[in-house]
């Protein structure tokens, strides 16, 4: 199977007469999905319902390659919201490779760039033990900008050591078969990850090989790496989420993430603290957590030092695992203690106290990554990118939002 489109906008030889030509282009808003009904339950930004509304058109190919979108002053009357709103919907699609704006000629969604005979590597350690990758995964194969011969994908061990050895392994099989490219989620979570890491990328630098980042970088702030990165604004992921739970009144409040993580933690835990200066807290000596969440002593002693009146967690399977920990202790939520996420994974909303989170778009991270990929093997003089996919609030009941409600109410 062969890179292919999921359509294209007609475009006539020069030397066709315009009378031939059809009088006006496709008028893509009658082909468009209606846009659906606002649902009081969900907190979203009207120009997050513009940007998922005109996405879901993308990946479903109502909207085709090279087709115009709607003018803004259209989908205003749509979303009976004003340009400003439209406007800023339309540029988070831009910025994620998915359209193009041409002068005098409106917004497209954009065409990808055709490949015949392109075998790419997915070298995901953690494949199978972080469940975000799967749908990222996914979201490569059902891309509606890109159809690759073929994606090799590399199996995750049980044991973080043998995760390791063998992605190395891995990639020294890649550079044999001649990929393509190689889309590379860096190892965390094992105190070598940084060396392996970097003797993959060198690898793949020798042998070159375009590398596309998902979801973090190898290298540690501020260093960056000569490789495109597609992923979430994980500084803004915390901000958002630590936010969340200070408008909702809480005062004391901590953040948990494991020992060795990948520094997009460290990217949510200085938006946990920017979150603390902007509500004027003060963040406290023990308000980020470094440990093991399934560890009861541990959880047990930071909860009777620390009594936070919430928890940030680095991701939802952490959340989960701690939110297990309360529960056997006794401790309620979120009436003693509230836990806020992040991911949205598919469980979350099935835990004992549904997980409130930071929803981010797997599927779509997935696109975008193809499209950076392509990109990259078109115009590899491109500057090095970071494409950052727009993420969320999902608000469930471990955040306790009703109880302020109810407090409101009372």
């Amino acid at each position: 199977m062969h890179f292919t489109s999921a359509g294209s906008a007609f475009e006539p030889p020069r030397w066709m007469p315009k009378g031939k030509l059809m009088a006006k282009p496709r008028n893509t808003s009658d082909r468009l999905m209606p846009p659906p009904v606002a649902d009081p339950e969900r907190r979203v930004a009207k120009h997050r319902r513009v940007f998922e509304h005109l996405l879901a058109n993308i990946q479903s190919a109502q909207l085709k390659p090279g087709d115009r979108l709607p003018s803004e002053a259209e989908l205003g009357r749509m979303f009976g919201a004003s340009r400003i709103t439209i406007a800023k919907a339309v540029l988070d699609l831009q910025r994620m490779g998915l359209v193009t704006r041409r002068p005098g000629a409106g917004t497209h969604v954009q065409r990808p760039q055709q490949s015949v005979g392109r075998t790419f590597g997915l070298l995901i350690p953690e494949l199978g033990l972080t469940e975000i990758f799967e749908p990222i995964c996914h979201g490569m194969l059902r891309s509606p900008f890109a159809r690759p011969d073929a994606l090799l994908w590399g199996n995750a061990s049980s044991s973080i050591r043998d995760t390791s050895r063998e992605a190395e392994q891995l990639v020294q099989s890649f550079i044999a078969q001649k990929v393509a490219g190689v889309f590379f989620a860096p190892l965390e979570l094992t105190g070598d990850k940084e060396t392996v890491n970097r003797r993959i990328a060198r690898a793949l630098e020798r042998a070159q090989i375009p590398v596309v980042l998902l979801d973090r970088c190898y290298t540690p702030f501020p260093e960056r790496s000569a490789h495109d990165l597609v992923g979430i604004d994980n500084r803004s992921a915390g901000y958002v989420a630590a936010s969340h739970l200070l408008s909702l009144g809480v005062r004391k409040l901590a953040f948990l993430g494991e020992q060795n993580a990948a520094n997009t933690v460290d990217a949510r835990i200085t938006g946990f603290y920017e979150a603390l200066r902007t509500f004027g807290v003060d963040a406290g000596r023990d308000s980020v957590w470094r440990g093991n969440p399934q560890d009861h002593e541990f959880v047990r002693e930071r909860m009777e030092k620390v009594r936070p009146e919430g928890i940030v967690c680095a991701n939802d399977l952490t959340a989960a695992r701690l939110m297990q920990v309360l529960l056997g202790l006794g401790i309620r939520i979120p009436e003693e203690v509230r836990i806020v996420g992040m991911d949205d994974v598919k469980y979350a909303s099935l835990l004992p106290v549904p997980l409130t989170t930071i929803h981010q778009d797997c599927a779509g991270i997935g696109a975008v990554a193809m499209t950076t990929m392509l990109e990259r093997l078109e115009h590899p003089e491109l500057p090095v990118r970071d494409i950052l996919v727009p993420t969320r609030l999902v608000v469930r009941r471990s955040c306790g939002a009703y109880l302020a409600e109810v407090g409101k109410n009372a």
